[in-house]
């Protein structure tokens, strides 16, 4: 069956570290292997992913888990952030494919990240939820954007993906010093904290973009 092609999608990225990101991932592009494969890379990031996880769940036992954590962010970011830009650097970009299993990866290994974090010792696994909620509350009016107004926001404001890696990342060090609490931690209100942001920001954006939408006159 016949499909009409897919609208061209305005990628916007105006985080903090959006520039400096770029001309890492290009330089890597350029050097990859050609047997390197963009569905190799989406495949590591989850890779990544996993590995976050267990090196959490683990840090319960022994908090020496928490380097895997620590690498497993960085694999995450290679694989997750070179997938893409490889298959547009090399011009194979399938746009509904890529579009589908790249999110849809995406949406698993927020989740291995987040339940991981809430499964240690020193975060509360409601908390982690509620922050997870957040974040996907913001994936799903970028998705929706993309489909109404033809783009999708890869960053609010100077935060994007790479920039919560780095917060996550110094999260899992401070772990290395501060001692658990069974009832709220510091971690707790900061990542609570983050949720509530997250979701305040997604109903300031359905907001404006619903009034965009209707001054439009659709």
């Amino acid at each position: 069956m016949h499909r009409p092609p897919l609208k061209p999608v305005q990628r916007i990225q105006e985080n903090l570290l959006a520039g400096a990101e770029r001309r890492v991932l290009n330089w890597l592009c350029a050097r990859l292997p050609a047997w390197v494969k963009p569905d190799h890379l989406t495949g590591l990031g989850l890779l990544g992913a996993l590995m976050v996880l267990i090196g959490f769940v683990a840090s319960s036992a022994e908090i020496g888990w928490l380097w895997l954590s620590i690498a497993g962010f960085c694999v995450h970011w290679f694989g997750d952030s070179l997938d893409g830009s490889l298959a547009r650097f090399r011009q194979i970009e399938r746009p509904r494919f890529g579009y589908f299993i790249d999110h849809s990866c995406d949406g698993l290994a927020n989740l291995m990240i987040m339940a991981g974090l809430g499964l240690t010792a020193f975060v509360r696994l409601d908390v982690a939820l509620f922050a997870l909620t957040g974040y996907l509350l913001m994936s799903i009016h970028a998705f929706l954007a993309a489909r109404v107004l033809g783009e999708l926001s890869l960053s609010f404001s100077a935060f994007g993906p790479t920039e919560l890696r780095l917060m996550l990342i110094a999260i899992t060090l401070s772990m290395f010093v501060l001692e658990p609490d069974p009832m709220w931690s510091a971690l707790d209100w900061l990542i609570a904290a983050s949720g509530a942001i997250l979701l305040t920001i997604f109903i300031a954006q359905t907001i404006l973009t619903a009034r965009r939408i209707a001054a439009e006159g659709e």
